[in-house]
C-alpha cells in the first residue's frame, strides 16, 4: 500500500512524557493501519535494528491465542532463568505493557527515549502508531542483554511491522475470519498472509486444531520444518491433567493452565513444541509446570468478585472480539457456570469492523441479558449492530447505553443475587470496565 499516512506537528522533546509522545502520535494518525514493510523497514535500517540479534526471535502470529501464547512463553522461559523481551499488543492499561522484560514493563523514559531517536531517524518517513510501538520495543530489546525475544504480530503476518526483522522459530495458533478487508476473505487466504513470518529453513509451529494449506505449502515452499498438532506433537487431556507427546519427548502429569478455558491447552502445546526447539535452551519439567500454574494474562476470561448493594457478583472480562474468540468465550463459560439459580449477563461493545452477528451468535445459550455499549474514538461502534445483531437472533432483554461506563452501571444494576456479568467485545470495553472493577473487586 502506498505511504499515505499524513504528517504532523513537531514533536515532543525527548525528556517529555510518555503522554505528550503518545498524544502525539494519536494525533499524528489516530489508530491507523497501514499494512507494509517498505517504510518500517526503512527506518529500522536506519537504526541497525535489521541486524542479527543476540537472542532468540520467536514470532507469533494467529487470530486468537497469541497473547496467551507469548504469557505461556515468558512464563516458561524465565521459570528456567533465561532473560526474556516480549512485546505484545494492544494494552489494556498502561502503554508501557506492550514492551516487557522479564515480566516488567519498561520505564516511560526508555519508551520516549526510544520514540525520540526513531523520530531522529525517520527524516520525514511516515510511522503509524503502531509502527512507531515496534520500532521501540526493537530498540529497547537491541540494547537489552536478552536471551529470548517474543514478538506478537499485530495483523496477518506478511506485511506486519514485526515481520521487518527475521524470526528463528515461527508459531502460528489458529486462523480464523477477522480482518478480512485486510487480509482476505476466506481462511486460505489470511493463513497464507500468516504465514509471511515464516524465513527459509527456520522451523514455525502450528498450534490451531487444522492446519490450512497455505501454510504447509508455504512451509514446503521455504524448506521450514513444520510441527503440526496431530502430527508433530500431540496431547491427551485426562481428569485431572493433560498430558503432551513431541517427537523426542513427552511430558505427563501436567497441571491445567491458569488461564482458564480449553482452548488454553491447545495455546500450551504450541508452546511446549517451541520450547523444545530451543537449543541449548531447554525449560525443566519442573518450569514448564510453574508455568502452567502461575502464568497471568489479563482480560482473558478473568474473574473479579465485586460487592454491590445487594451482595457480591462475579464479572469476568474476556477480550473475545470475533467469532472464533466467542466461541471459546461460550465454551468457557459452560465450563464455569454461575451459582446455582444465577444467571450470565452480558455487556458488549465493539468495533465497526467487527462481525457483530457472528460474535453474539456462540453466546446466545449462555447468556440471559444483554447490555449493549457505544465505543468512542474513530473505529467506535455506537452499539446499534450489536443491538440489530441480537433483534434478528430473537433477543429481546437488551439494554442499550451510549458508553461503556454507563453500560457497566446499569449492567450492576440488572444482576440478581447470584447473576454474574461478562464484559466482551473489544480490548477497549475490557480495559474501561477493568480499571472499574479492580477499584471496586473484593
Amino acid at each position: 500500500m502506498n505511504a499515505s499516512i499524513p504528517l504532523a506537528d513537531a514533536a515532543p522533546a525527548a525528556q517529555a512524557p510518555l503522554s505528550d509522545w503518545l498524544h502525539w502520535l494519536e494525533a499524528q494518525h489516530p489508530r491507523t493501519i497501514e499494512l507494509g514493510l517498505e517504510r518500517v523497514g526503512q527506518v529500522a535500517d536506519r537504526l541497525g535494528l535489521r541486524q542479527p540479534f543476540s537472542g532468540t526471535i520467536i514470532s507469533i502470529a494467529g487470530t486468537n491465542g497469541k497473547g496467551s501464547s507469548v504469557a505461556l512463553l515468558q512464563a516458561a522461559l524465565q521459570a528456567a532463568g533465561l532473560s526474556v523481551g516480549a512485546y505484545t499488543s494492544p494494552h489494556l492499561e498502561h502503554y508501557a505493557e506492550r514492551i516487557r522484560i522479564d515480566g516488567q514493563p519498561v520505564s516511560e523514559a526508555a519508551l520516549t527515549d526510544a520514540f525520540a531517536r526513531i523520530e531522529s531517524a525517520r527524516q520525514g518517513i511516515p510511522l503509524t502508531y503502531f509502527e512507531f510501538g515496534t520500532l521501540a520495543a526493537l530498540l529497547i530489546f537491541r540494547e537489552s542483554v536478552l536471551d529470548v525475544l517474543l514478538l506478537e504480530v499485530g495483523m496477518g503476518g506478511r506485511l506486519d511491522a514485526v515481520n521487518c526483522v527475521d524470526a528463528d522459530i515461527a508459531l502460528i495458533t489458529n486462523i480464523a475470519l477477522d480482518h478480512q478487508e485486510w487480509l482476505g476473505e476466506d481462511i486460505e487466504t489470511i493463513a497464507g498472509e500468516k504465514a509471511g513470518i515464516l524465513r527459509v529453513g527456520r522451523p514455525v509451529v502450528f498450534s490451531g486444531a487444522h492446519c490450512p494449506g497455505a501454510i504447509v505449502e508455504e512451509a514446503r515452499r521455504l524448506g521450514c520444518p513444520l510441527y503440526r498438532r496431530g502430527e508433530a506433537f500431540n496431547v491427551r487431556i485426562e481428569t485431572d491433567g493433560w498430558s503432551w507427546h513431541g517427537p523426542h519427548a513427552s511430558l505427563e502429569n501436567l497441571p491445567h493452565p491458569a488461564l482458564a478455558g480449553t482452548h488454553q491447552i491447545d495455546n500450551a502445546a504450541g508452546v511446549l513444541m517451541v520450547l523444545s526447539l530451543l537449543e541449548g535452551r531447554g525449560v525443566p519439567r519442573e518450569g514448564v509446570r510453574q508455568a502452567l500454574t502461575q502464568v497471568r494474562h489479563p482480560g482473558r476470561f478473568e474473574r473479579f468478585v465485586v460487592n454491590t448493594g445487594d451482595g457480591a457478583h462475579e464479572i469476568i472480562l474476556d477480550v473475545a472480539h470475533n467469532p472464533d474468540g466467542a466461541r471459546a468465550l461460550a465454551e468457557t463459560l459452560a465450563q464455569h457456570p454461575p451459582r446455582s439459580g444465577g444467571r450470565t449477563l452480558a455487556l458488549c461493545a465493539v468495533l465497526t469492523d467487527k462481525d457483530a452477528d457472528g460474535l453474539v451468535e456462540p453466546l446466545l445459550t449462555q447468556v440471559a441479558q444483554w447490555v449493549v455499549c457505544g465505543l468512542s474514538g474513530p473505529r467506535g461502534d455506537e452499539g446499534q449492530r450489536v443491538q440489530d445483531a441480537l433483534l434478528r437472533q430473537g433477543v429481546t432483554q437488551i439494554a442499550h447505553e451510549a458508553r461503556v461506563e454507563d453500560g457497566y452501571n446499569r449492567a450492576l444494576t440488572l444482576l440478581g443475587p447470584d447473576d454474574r456479568l461478562v464484559v466482551f467485545g473489544s480490548f477497549l470495553t475490557v480495559a474501561e470496565v477493568r480499571k472499574r472493577v479492580i477499584s471496586h473487586a473484593g
